[in-house]
């Protein structure tokens, strides 16, 4: 059944508006089902106006697990798609989905065939040991929880304890791209730039501790600040929003790290991703330099 050809499709039925079809997609694990769903998420965003129910059956490990797992199947019948590793369970929810015919993918086999191929080594086929509580994810942990309480300039004090700091005037997307830098193991401050008010001086005494500005384009920054107030049901100050204000806050945001030689990202046109991505990239680089400088 993992010949995707030979898969049997979903037909509409006489008199169907595919618009109002919903489609079940069954997701099927031996562990907490995290990788699954993250794959088969990041593929549904391909289909638009596709109307998908996603059940997830995580933690499946026994033949009366599966057997009632395939009951619940086949009352919303559909795709289904497994990570499982042990053979037996495999066999009886592929034979299951034959029966019913339903098709069925194990996602993960041809990365793990392909790696080990190419590694010349067979797989160890262990449940959920990506998830095993290594020290990777209590650093992850540790820099989840500095971020949270280093959010918008609070605990200046600690910033000497940051892996990273960002700085940016209201709404750089300061606190999203904080928290995914810190999903990725990076201890990482925020402290917003208002020209008005003075900047903590903890910033200019970091020497091991780099620090990034973040900046967007005035355009962009007037509508998002816009559409916050209309959210919060508040109106403009006369300055939040007005462009040449924002200009000139963009301006000095710029000037003040630029005098202190720290690095300034546009993020007009990233997605959070993809600036964590360039932050990640430029702070391995200070660190390079800083091994090399000391070498």
């Amino acid at each position: 059944m993992n010949d995707l050809t030979d898969m049997p499709t979903a037909p509409f039925q006489e008199g169907e508006n595919p618009g109002e079809r919903i489609f079940h997609v069954h997701l099927v694990s031996d562990s907490t089902g995290e990788t699954l769903d993250a794959t088969v998420g990041a593929a549904l965003v391909q289909f638009e106006g596709v109307r998908v129910q996603k059940h997830s059956w995580p933690l499946i490990r026994s033949a009366m697990q599966m057997e009632r797992l395939m009951e619940d199947i086949r009352e919303d019948p559909g795709l289904v798609m497994y990570t499982l590793v042990n053979p037996k369970i495999r066999q009886a929810l592929e034979e299951g989905c034959q029966a019913a015919n339903l098709p069925v993918l194990s996602i993960l086999d041809p990365v793990i065939n392909l790696l080990g191929t190419y590694f010349g080594v067979q797989a160890s086929h262990s449940v959920g040991k990506q998830h095993m509580m290594d020290a990777n994810y209590f650093r992850r942990i540790d820099a989840l929880h500095y971020t949270m309480a280093h959010d918008d300039g609070q605990m200046t004090e600690e910033l000497f304890e940051a892996d990273i700091v960002l700085v940016g005037v209201s709404r750089s997307s300061k606190t999203p791209t904080s928290i995914y830098l810190a999903n990725k193991g990076y201890k990482t401050a925020n402290v917003p730039f208002v020209p008005v008010v003075p900047m903590p001086e903890e910033l200019d005494h970091l020497k091991d501790t780099f620090v990034i500005g973040l900046t967007t384009s005035p355009d962009r920054l007037v509508a998002i600040r816009t559409n916050r107030l209309r959210s919060l049901h508040k109106d403009d100050d006369g300055c939040y929003t007005d462009e040449e204000h924002i200009k000139t806050e963009i301006a000095a945001c710029r000037r003040y790290c630029s005098e202190r030689g720290w690095p300034v990202l546009d993020v007009t046109r990233r997605s959070i991703e993809e600036s964590a991505a360039a932050i990640i990239h430029k702070y391995h680089a200070w660190l390079e330099a800083r091994r090399e400088g000391s070498a």
